[in-house]
């Protein structure tokens, strides 16, 4: 079972967000008399959305409470003016769903950008976060030279797209980016695509995704990281993004830091792999959260 729920996050953006399974009820009752299962909050990356997290979410919907949002500007959540995706307005985006969503404190999963957002978080406010998982997201400065390979990335999409097939071969196979036939990949892009009179087109703007990425990469976020108290697990797609010697680093920059490798994964973990991404994390969400 899938239930929408949405949320307010920062100036009042309205922010889609999704139940995966029934809420499963928690050993022991809390505060108020009620009883609450162990909460998780997925946050996607830039250009993802909710649905990503799918196959996680329900496994996490057998003993957690598992919810998955959209962030602003992303799949069905409002997409305010550029001027406003900051890193603090998603960040504060997530504490608005955490605590109107009554999860806290709740492990946090996030990928790429998603994650930074979720250990700025964990930095910020340690009384909402019980632990952490990284996926697949730098903590060094990426740099101007990204920005524009971005940037002209952007540009050289087909689009309109006629055909969701289309989608997923130029993303699978064609586009300049993919080294080798990716099938995952190219569903990965057709879930962010909608149907238009014209054809196929991105449910995001793009100019808005190169405005939230770049209040990100020419920074590093080592400091940020460093603040983080809570358990946190490092988790790398061995042909993703983040390299492996990084990933240790950062790993020993966390006062409770982990580190899980996936195989025959690249950046896009936890949509490549579904299964070993569960054999990563599971032992260490078992280690953080109680059981029902």
């Amino acid at each position: 079972m899938v239930r929408r729920i949405d949320v307010t996050g920062a100036d009042g953006v309205r922010l889609a967000a999704w139940e995966f399974a029934d809420p499963p009820k928690a050993a022991g009752p809390r505060a108020g008399g009620t009883e609450r299962a162990p909460g998780v909050l997925l946050l996607h990356g830039l250009m993802g959305r909710a649905s990503h997290w799918a196959s996680t979410a329900r496994w996490l919907g057998e003993r957690h409470r598992a919810v998955a949002i959209d962030q602003r500007g992303h799949g069905q959540s409002e997409k305010p003016p550029e001027t406003e995706y900051t890193r603090g307005a998603y960040v504060e985006d997530a504490e608005a769903a955490l605590e109107e969503l009554g999860l806290a404190p709740a492990v946090l999963i996030g990928h790429a950008m998603g994650a930074l957002t979720a250990w700025q978080l964990a930095a910020r406010r340690p009384d909402l976060v019980c632990g952490l998982v990284i996926c697949d997201m730098r903590a060094s400065a990426l740099g101007a030279a990204s920005q524009r390979e971005w940037e002209n990335w952007f540009k050289s999409w087909p689009v309109p797209f006629a055909t969701l097939a289309d989608v997923r071969k130029w993303f699978g196979e064609d586009d300049p980016w993919v080294e080798r036939p990716n099938p995952s990949r190219g569903e990965f892009y057709a879930e962010v695509m909608a149907e238009y009179e014209d054809g196929w087109r991105p449910v995001f703007e793009p100019e808005q995704m190169l405005k939230s990425r770049e209040t990100w990469v020419y920074d590093a976020h080592w400091e940020e990281l460093a603040q983080v108290r809570c358990p946190t697990l490092v988790v790398r797609g061995l042909d993703g993004e983040l390299g492996r010697a990084e990933s240790q680093e950062m790993v020993r920059v966390l006062p409770d830091g982990q580190y899980a490798e996936v195989a025959e994964a690249g950046h896009l973990v936890h949509y490549d792999r579904p299964a070993a991404w569960r054999a990563a994390v599971e032992p260490f969400l078992e280690r953080v959260l109680p059981q029902r």
